[in-house]
């Protein structure tokens, strides 16, 4: 069981690392336009705040200081959700390539969201 659980985390992780990086690549390839690099940085900013929120957690001195730093990663990927749809309904970015954003930030977001209740003995 022990050995499930950290193999989870692992792979967690790399997932929210390779988001990451991911996403760094897709903010290159937008316009170079000033909207452009606006909704870009705000996209970047709420990105790297899920991985950067999720390691602190790893490393939080109580329960209550796990939690809200899941919490806070919570709101940086449902935060991350609008700056991808406004690239995407503004014509920034092809719908295609959102899409999969989307679902991928969709998937974390319940992983964050099912933790938060499991640590809050709600479920």
């Amino acid at each position: 069981m022990q050995n499930d659980k950290e193999k989870f985390k692992k792979d967690f992780k790399r997932r929210l690392y390779n988001l990451t990086l991911d996403t760094i690549k897709f903010l290159d390839a937008l316009p170079v336009d000033n909207i452009s690099r606006r909704i870009g940085d705000q996209l970047l900013r709420s990105i790297t705040s899920i991985i950067g929120n999720y390691i602190e957690g790893q490393a939080a001195s109580s329960k209550k200081d796990f939690t809200n730093y899941f919490n806070t990663a919570l709101k940086s990927a449902n935060e991350s959700k609008l700056w991808f749809s406004i690239l995407k309904d503004s014509g920034r970015a092809g719908k295609d390539i959102v899409d999969k954003y989307l679902i991928e930030l969709d998937e974390i977001s319940r992983i964050f969201g099912s933790s938060i209740l499991t640590l809050k003995n709600k479920r």
